[in-house]
């Protein structure tokens, strides 16, 4: 069983920061990998950033510049660091891990940016 923890959502200003962590914990060796997805009230869930255990990145042409994806593999925690936020963020925000090729996600972290 893996259980994925999300914490540092919450109501910002546009232009602000704010910085989500996500904690893996259950019985597994290691996780490849990690990252974060979001949804838009009426939207699909679309992917925002990935890192791989190596820490090769992948991110959304619409947060590149702006989203900084990290992890600790010590911790089993993947953290999105997201500057110059706009309205157009406003979502819930997903954990995402593989193990051996398997998916799991977390419940959900409200992020909502004011204009």
């Amino acid at each position: 069983q893996v259980q994925l923890v999300e914490s540092g959502g919450g109501l910002v200003q546009a232009g602000g920061s704010l910085r989500l962590s996500c904690a893996a914990s259950g019985s597994f060796f290691s996780i490849n990998l990690m990252g974060w997805y979001r949804q838009a009230p009426g939207k699909q869930r679309e992917l925002v950033a990935l890192i791989a255990s190596g820490g090769s990145t992948n991110y959304a042409d619409s947060v590149k510049g702006r989203f900084t994806i990290s992890r600790d593999n010590a911790k089993n925690a993947v953290y999105l660091q997201m500057n110059s936020l706009k309205p157009e963020d406003t979502a819930v925000y997903y954990c995402y891990v593989t193990i051996l090729d398997r998916p799991y996600w977390g419940q959900g972290t409200q992020v909502t940016v004011s204009s």
